[in-house]
């Protein structure tokens, strides 16, 4: 085959293995506007990941192989060139989205009218039981998720 277009080769196949983990990270983005679209193509991206993304690093192994021997000052880019691909491989066995909404450890509770952080139209989700009362404000769900609590002796988790 020849050299140019296994160059070529090697560069488009590196390029989608980025391509196929980083679309989704990019278009299933908390608190960003998401089409319909976007997301069922990107959920779709995120499902064949894992295959292509070892595929694609495979291919490029292979091809790096057999450019190796005629290659002397080009080395360093073949290895750039396996960069991708590796990171791919590895990012698409994660779930990033574990790394942006971690619980809080230890969450502050305050009775509602030192809570000076909640505006009189902020939405909450509250929960009641045996008498006693909790809100949790929407927003601060929104990046955290989760969040462990007891109310009236019961303990919950909250989650949104």
């Amino acid at each position: 085959m020849n050299r140019r277009l296994l160059w070529f080769l090697l560069s488009i196949v590196a390029a989608l293995a980025l391509a196929v983990v980083f679309i989704p990270a990019w278009v299933i983005q908390p608190f960003r506007p998401q089409s319909p679209r976007g997301l069922e193509v990107s959920y779709a991206l995120k499902r064949i990941a894992p295959f292509v993304s070892i595929a694609a690093l495979l291919a490029c192994i292979a091809m790096m192989i057999k450019l190796w021997r005629g290659a002397r000052w080009s080395r360093i880019a073949l290895v750039l060139l396996l960069i991708p691909p590796a990171v791919s491989a590895w990012f698409a066995r994660q779930n990033h989205f574990e790394w942006m909404f971690n619980p809080l450890p230890n969450a502050g509770y305050v009775r509602a009218g030192a809570a000076t952080f909640v505006a009189d139209n902020d939405l909450v989700m509250a929960v009641a039981r045996n008498g006693e009362a909790a809100a949790y404000p929407i927003r601060q769900l929104a990046y955290h998720h989760v969040v462990m609590d007891t109310v009236g002796r019961v303990p919950i988790v909250v989650t949104y």
